[in-house]
């Protein structure tokens, strides 16, 4: 699977407002919904699948989430990259602890046999203190795209 074309530089946000993880997951599920990403369940989807599966992953140097939803709620595979303003509360994944992140990344998968190497990929990524100081340090969508595209 060459997971960098599920990329786009119209996929990212990195200075979104939200308060809670479920207010994230709706401003993302209507932004993927005018890109034709995912279709009208998805936000559905992903809260229930998020509740019974949280994703959180603390990490040495930041906390992230990967929220996804399952295959029938997305039109074309993406990734969709989330920072938010201030950080929300969710939950880790496999112990379901409470934790708090600022980073989302939205994995649209169409093919599930594809999900656990794209998980592996961002907890590698994430576990490297160079690319997450390098990912912090990016304020422009265009610059964010382009150190996603240089590691997958």
């Amino acid at each position: 699977m060459d997971y960098k074309s599920m990329f786009s530089p119209k996929l990212i946000d990195l200075s979104v407002e939200a308060s809670t993880e479920n207010e994230a997951f709706e401003k993302v599920a209507e932004k993927l919904m005018d890109e034709g990403m995912v279709n009208g369940s998805y936000l559905t989807g992903i809260v229930k699948r998020e509740a019974e599966f949280p994703t959180g992953l603390i990490t040495q140097y930041t906390n992230i989430a990967l929220p996804h939803s399952d295959p029938q709620y997305v039109e074309k595979a993406f990734v969709y990259v989330c920072r938010l303003k201030g950080e929300v509360s969710c939950r880790q994944m496999g112990d379901s602890q409470e934790m708090s992140t600022r980073d989302l990344f939205f994995l649209g998968i169409k093919d599930g046999k594809n999900q656990v190497g794209l998980l592996q990929k961002f907890m590698n990524l994430f576990m490297d203190e160079a690319f997450v100081n390098q990912y912090l340090s990016i304020q422009d969508n265009e610059e964010m795209y382009e150190l996603f595209m240089n590691h997958f």
